[in-house]
């Protein structure tokens, strides 16, 4: 496997329109209609993924392990909102990023996030035999 192409520094970003489907009502982690922070987990690992994808070998995927965040700012609905991964760390399959979201006005979140590189075939042949 060649992983030559993965280097500290990478960076990925994602934006999107906070819709009603984005809230904290909608996700059940509140009552009210403000970006949830199980969205804003959602968008931080598809920012790390963005940022590693198009360099991993055909047939190997990131899959996330950890994440530690603040969810700083409450975001309303209307608002657009930009989060951004950096590749800090890179050892063996193990990978770590910084992340950071933003709405229109300010920084709303900040964190860690951990992902590992592994096979997909050889990842999901493992969890169904779980089930056995």
């Amino acid at each position: 496997m060649d992983l030559n192409n993965i280097k500290t520094g990478l960076e990925g970003t994602i934006e999107t329109l906070v819709t009603d489907k984005d809230t904290a009502d909608n996700y059940g982690s509140g009552a009210v209609k403000v970006l949830a922070t199980p969205r804003v987990v959602a968008l931080m690992e598809n920012a790390a993924m963005a940022a590693v994808d198009m360099h991993l070998p055909v047939g190997y995927v990131t899959v996330g392990t950890k994440i530690d965040i603040q969810h700083l700012k409450a975001t309303p609905v209307g608002m657009r909102v930009r989060v951004n991964a950096v590749l800090e760390e890179f050892s063996g399959h193990r990978l770590v990023f910084t992340v950071e979201a933003y709405d229109e006005k300010e920084l709303i979140a900040k964190g860690i996030h951990e992902r590992f590189i592994v096979e997909l075939k050889t990842f999901l042949e493992r969890c169904e035999a779980k089930k056995l």
